[in-house]
């Protein structure tokens, strides 16, 4: 059995060729999309985070309404940028949105990608400190909203407060309990692969990581999900963490299908995302259902992954992408042995 979910980044544009055209759009089709893969009998909702674009980017206000629509479907993040995060503020967010979904929230956050601006998180009002670069910044956010969502005590009351308090530290509120073990970090390295382990936080892998030695996409992330593994064993954590990757994958069951992704020959491709750091970019999977089964068997990273989670073309509209959902959960799953 494997969890399968979609992943979203909401892309809007005004052309007259997408069916998303408004941010309203987007956040509104995000939650219908949501409800018709809870329906569909998917496992997970996701959505993806970016400033300063044309996608989705506020996440707890979507993740409270699927959260309020749904009353199965995991709801979460794939991932937020933690270089824009105030951790306090974050964790009222987040503790908000889990409580309102009833502990259904996978909340995936990482170090963040190139963004739409030149060092965006400074006009959200943060800035590295002195020797820090910007993705020490992102983890010393991180280590702060893990340990806020412990649910300590550690602020000092005021001795004439508004409204009577509870005795001793106050946390922050609400408080979700439960939350901080469904944490997930997104990693682009074996490095930080093993320090999300070592931190007790779930592995989120995308399609896409930075080349450590070469080989195929999938080799390299199956590379980085045992050493995910052996890194948790060694810190001593007594629970099972999650891995979660992500991959398009269409199944060609109609002629939309093969109209939109018949005849593309994928394969992996290597490039730059930051100037000094080649990356591996994952392949697409579209075939007919047989044949896809067989080149999804091959993919290393998805099997020994738990978790699956389908990039989804959100500007095709909700029906055509419950159509894509549904084709892989019928025709494709069962097939791999997932359902």
């Amino acid at each position: 059995m494997k969890k399968i979910g979609f992943l979203s980044f909401g892309h809007w544009t005004p052309s007259s060729q997408s069916q998303t055209r408004t941010a309203s759009d987007a956040l509104l089709q995000s939650i219908d999309l949501a409800v018709a893969a809870e329906e569909l009998g998917a496992d997970g909702a996701y959505f993806r985070v970016h400033h300063f674009a044309r996608q989705l980017a506020s996440p707890f206000s979507l993740l409270a309404a699927v959260g309020a629509k749904t009353s199965r479907i995991e709801i979460g993040t794939a991932v937020i940028d933690m270089r824009y995060e105030n951790p306090l503020y974050m964790a009222e967010d987040a503790g908000a949105a889990d409580l309102i979904a009833g502990g259904r929230l996978q909340l995936g956050i990482s170090r963040g990608s190139p963004e739409q601006v030149i060092d965006g998180w400074r006009y959200f009002g943060y800035a590295p400190q002195e020797g820090e670069s910007d993705a020490d910044m992102a983890r010393r956010h991180t280590g702060v909203l893990l340990e806020v969502l412990l649910g300590k005590g550690f602020a000092q009351p005021n001795p004439r407060p508004m409204f009577p308090n509870p005795p001793g530290l106050l946390r922050v509120e609400p408080h979700s309990e439960g939350l901080r073990e469904r944490i997930w970090w997104g990693a682009a390295t074996n490095a930080t692969a093993e320090w999300a382990a070592k931190l007790g936080m779930n592995l989120q892998s995308s399609t896409l990581k930075f080349d450590e030695g070469g080989k195929p996409f999938h080799i390299q992330q199956a590379e980085q999900i045992q050493a995910f593994r052996e890194a948790w064993k060694a810190a001593g954590h007594t629970r099972e963490p999650r891995v979660s990757v992500s991959r398009s994958i269409f199944a060609l069951v109609d002629d939309r299908d093969r109209a939109y992704f018949g005849g593309n020959e994928s394969r992996d491709q290597f490039g730059y995302i930051e100037a000094d750091r080649r990356a591996v970019f994952g392949r697409s999977y579209a075939a007919e259902p047989d044949v896809l089964i067989e080149q999804l068997k091959g993919d290393e990273a998805i099997v020994e992954a738990d978790t699956l989670l389908l990039t989804v073309p959100n500007q095709l509209g909700v029906d055509y992408n419950a159509h894509v959902i549904e084709a892989i959960l019928t025709h494709v799953a069962p097939g791999l042995g997932w359902r």
